[in-house]
């Protein structure tokens, strides 16, 4: 079955151009003009959306937000906006990925198929790791990554379930910020990679933690990195 994609810009000219881009690489493309139009339009058959930041009436960022209440299906941001600070934001939101604008459409093919496989390896293919793994009162089901804090389900993004996944499947073993970024993201470190990792490990506490300042579950060595008991 075709992996489909959810492409949302208001620009009709590049939404057209990677719409048939894509679709020329075996993938099966929608699209979408803005923001309410692909929250009416995405559900469990989209495994990847890509979407743009700059958008009149509701921006990317918001858009993103609305999506992480219906899909946990990785999002790839598009952007003019280069700053740290943009990216801090767009992954707060939810997003995985960061591709600024004018972009190569090789680049973009190689971060699509990167998202896609990222995603189907944590999508319980691994079969080494153990189906449930606990920490404390929380629950990982790694067969259908779900995640459960005594019989309430918490919903994480795809990269906050994997960095969650990663360090528990590890227990005591502490990951540097280097450590989490190359094994999640598969790319080389950064020095503002930090920043990235800090994002989600924050936005990852405010979902499992009763109190994210004195974290229980993912707990930082300092100087260090992080790591689960």
């Amino acid at each position: 079955m075709k992996n489909r994609i959810l492409v949302v810009d208001d620009n009709p000219d590049l939404r057209e151009v990677i719409s048939i881009f894509l679709s020329g690489e075996g993938y099966d493309v929608v699209t979408a003009s803005d923001g309410p139009e692909a929250l009416a339009i995405v559900d469990d058959t989209i495994d990847l959306i890509i979407l743009d930041v700059m958008m009149p009436g509701m921006s990317g960022y918001k858009v993103c937000a609305q999506l992480r209440e219906n899909t946990m299906a990785p999002v790839l941001f598009l952007t003019a906006k280069t700053q740290d600070s943009d990216k801090a934001m767009g992954f707060s939101s939810g997003g995985d990925d960061y591709l600024s604008k004018p972009f190569s459409y090789n680049e973009l093919l190689a971060r699509v198929k990167a998202l896609l496989r990222r995603y189907y390896v944590y999508n319980g293919k691994n079969k080494e790791l153990d189906k449930y793994i606990t920490v404390y009162d929380l629950l990982i089901n790694t067969e259908f990554n779900e995640v459960k804090k005594g019989e309430n389900e918490i919903i994480l993004t795809d990269i906050e379930y994997r960095i969650l996944l990663l360090l528990a499947s590890h227990k005591k073993k502490i990951f540097s910020p280097q450590n989490i970024y190359e094994s999640i993201w598969d790319e080389p470190y950064f020095y503002s990679a930090n920043n990235t990792v800090m994002v989600h490990i924050r936005k990852l506490r405010t979902k499992i933690e009763d109190n994210p300042q004195s974290p229980k579950y993912v707990k930082t060595v300092w100087g260090k990195g992080y790591r689960v008991e």
